[in-house]
Formats: structure tokens, sequence, C-alpha cells
């Protein structure tokens, strides 16, 4: 589902893979839409009204997790077949797999600076892998339960671990020591997610419940209630100011912090310069010291926006379902070379940061042909012009389902005031009636 985060705006349904979705997430400059199911397929997706799609085969289990570099170049998959495997994006074609683990994999993830994966496998065990030499290079183990999820911080010296044990743990990776071990959920640990600054994580657990971490004071400062079931995962925005978190309950919400506001291009820059593993670590080069708006309160803050948000989605928003236009990548497919040795590159799956010169009279014609893979205007079973009239009448129901909603809001606070003023009157004649 891509939702439109304006009220009552239009929701999109991609319809393709043959069983559940895993896993989402948006390439970084957000032309492009990966998705993993337990079809043991990957789909990327143009995330527009067409639906076009690519379909990526090689893993021969459920596939569990996907991730995209911080370049766009390369993507990340882990499998219950116990492997990661890495693709590349600008020829869409598969790369190499790494083999270590000895159950399934949950979770893979690159590196800010796209030099390490880390991964979780329900061997209780994360891996930090080398995308150079294709090596695992680090391993931390555990005798309790097995990571749900990992991530790095946006500086990549450290990791965050989600435990099925209901704990969080963050490692220090250059000198593979523990930093901090948190014990605040009553269930299972799903999804954490590091604030743009690295100085907070927040966490999604089975008990229902988010929490968010002070890193720098290594100490839970709130308590987020809004789910009715196992919360499965969260995500901040890349500028921090807003999170959002799914579970069980078939919601997502949407939420606003009260933290500084972050230029994201400035992040990544800032946390590019500080990658040097040779140097020692220490507490605040791992997380820079910045103005802290905490201090001094030491109790845990409780929210649950069911008592105190009001909810600005008066109904559901309408929702099209978009089927797909789907080519299909494989292992076995002949590899591609560049354009002047023969190679067909896709252009809908081109990221523009990543196309050269050279390449682009072979974009314009492959481009030409892919759009003549879409059903031409005659050949649609419902023609163009009906498709945008119906959709300028859903825009202008959705209008009139606002308007219905404030005038209804206007009737109820019409009604209670006229109860008010009948009450009144009737406490006005009793005590008439009482002093005649």
């Amino acid at each position: 589902m891509l939702w439109n985060c304006k009220p009552q705006a239009r929701a999109f349904r991609y319809v393709g893979h043959k069983d559940v979705v895993t896993s989402v997430q948006f390439s970084p400059l957000g032309n492009l839409l990966a998705s993993a199911s337990r079809d043991r397929t990957i789909r990327l997706w143009i995330p527009d009204k067409r639906g076009k799609s690519s379909e990526f085969k090689a893993h021969t289990a459920p596939v569990r997790s996907i991730d995209f570099s911080a370049d766009g170049q390369f993507l990340a998959t882990a499998s219950e077949d116990k492997s990661i495997k890495v693709w590349n994006m600008y020829r869409q074609r598969f790369l190499y797999s790494l083999y270590r683990h000895t159950h399934w994999v949950r979770c893979a993830k690159f590196s800010p600076d796209g030099r390490l994966i880390v991964s979780c496998s329900e061997d209780k065990t994360i891996k930090i892998w080398d995308t150079t030499n294709k090596q695992c290079v680090n391993n931390f183990s555990d005798s309790v339960g097995f990571a749900n999820f990992v991530g790095f911080n946006p500086t990549g010296t450290c990791i965050a671990s989600a435990g099925s044990d209901h704990t969080v743990k963050i490692w220090d990776i250059r000198v593979n020591k523990l930093l901090q071990h948190y014990q605040v959920h009553s269930g299972g640990v799903n999804c954490v997610s590091f604030h743009p600054s690295g100085n907070y994580l927040i966490t999604a657990s089975s008990d229902g419940t988010l929490k968010i971490l002070d890193l720098l004071e290594g100490r839970l400062i709130y308590t987020l209630q809004g789910h009715t079931g196992p919360v499965f995962t969260v995500s901040f925005s890349k500028g921090g100011d807003l999170f959002s978190s799914g579970g069980a309950d078939a919601q997502v919400l949407l939420w606003r912090t009260n933290f500084d506001g972050l230029n994201c291009k400035d992040i990544i820059k800032r946390n590019l310069k500080r990658l040097h593993f040779d140097s020692s670590p220490h507490l605040v080069d791992i997380y820079p010291r910045t103005p802290h708006p905490h201090e001094g309160k030491i109790e845990t803050v409780e929210i649950n926006p069911k008592l105190e948000v009001i909810d600005l989605q008066t109904s559901s928003p309408p929702v099209m379902d978009i089927l797909s236009f789907d080519s299909t990548t494989t292992t076995d497919t002949t590899v591609r070379t560049l354009a002047d040795k023969g190679e067909e590159i896709n252009s809908y799956f081109l990221n523009p940061s990543l196309l050269s010169s050279e390449c682009s009279p072979t974009t314009s014609k492959k481009k030409t042909e892919d759009t003549s893979d879409f059903p031409s205007e005659s050949q649609r079973s419902i023609p163009l012009a009906v498709t945008d009239a119906l959709e300028h009448i859903m825009e202008q129901l959705s209008v009139l389902t606002q308007t219905v909603s404030i005038l209804e809001q206007r009737l109820t606070l019409t009604e209670d005031k006229l109860k008010d003023c009948l009450e009144n009157q009737h406490r006005l004649f009793n005590a008439i009636q009482q002093k005649s």
C-alpha cells in the first residue's frame, strides 16, 4: 500500500505478489519501491498509477527483509534459505550470496557508507559482512534469544538489535563491545529505528507499545500506546520530525516528534565524515554531543493517543488497486554488460543519479520500448478519459465527505447547546414553581 499523508487522499494498492509481503522500502531518491514476500520473490515498483514492476527470483525460501544501499546502487535481501543476497540495481541483476548463518536470516541492512552489511538470524548470531571481499568479518552471539531486527546507527559505528528475549542491545562494532542493554519491554522486540541525530532509538514490541530510548543518558524517556496488538515495525523519517508504526491491528500510525528538525542531506554528509575506524572509540564520538531537550526529566512519559489525540481521518481513504506489468530477473539470466556491449538497460528502474551520459541514448530507446509494453489507450479495458473522469469524481467525493463530516460536527455542537438551553429552562421552571 502506498499512502498519501494528506487527509482523505487516495491510496494505491499494488497487486503482484502471490503471498504475504514481509518488507518494503523506498530507494534513497524515492523513485523506486522494493518489496519482499513469502512467495520467494523481490519486486521493484515504480510508485505511480501504472504499477510497472520488475521481479527478482533467486531465493529458494520466503524473503524476510530488503534494504537499499545509501547510494541506491545495491539491494540486500535476507531469506529463510539461510542466505543474504546482493543485487545490482543499475544492471538489474543478481551479484552474490553470503552464506554463514545456520538458520533463517531475519534481517540484513547496509551500513551508511555501503561497505558493510549486518545480518541477524534465528541461529542466535549477528554477523558483520565486508561487501568488498564478501567475507564475514565479525560475529556477535547470544545464548538466550535471537534478534528479530538489526540496523546501523547513522554514523555506522554501532548496531542495534531487537531481541526475541524482550531486550534491545547496542554494540560498538569497532571494539566488539556491548555498549548498552535495555530491558524495557514485556514482549519480544520486533523492530528498532535510530533518530537521524543518533541520540534516540525507537523500539516496537509484541507487548503492543513503542518506546523511545535516550542513548546519551541511557534511559527510557517515552512509552507510546496506540496499537491494540503487537507492533511489528517502526521507522523515523529522514529528517526525524516524524515516525510511523504498523501493527497486527491493521493500523498504520503516523507520529510527530518533539525533537529538533534536521536536514537529512547535512546528516548524511556529517555521518560520512565521521567514519574513522582506526581511532579509539568514545561515547561522544559514537553519539555526538548536541543540545538535549530532556535534561532534568527522570520519569518516563507515557502517551496514549487514543485518549489525547483526535483521529483526523474521518473515514477510510479511497483505495485504487493497481495490477503490475512485470518483467522477471533470475540468477539464470545471462549476465549483461554495459550498453556498448549489447546491454539492455531497463530505464524504468534506473536511478537517475547513476545514469551516465554514454548510456543516455540507450535509455531513451529502451524507454520507448518499455512504454510500448503497456496497453495502448485503444486496448485498455477502461479508456484513459473515463479513468481521468473517475479520478476527478473520487476527488470530488472526498471533498464532499469532508464537508458532510464538518456539517455533522456543527450539528452535534448545535444539538448539545440546545440540550443545555432546555435543561436550564427546566431548572428555572422548577425553581419558580418551588418559590410560588
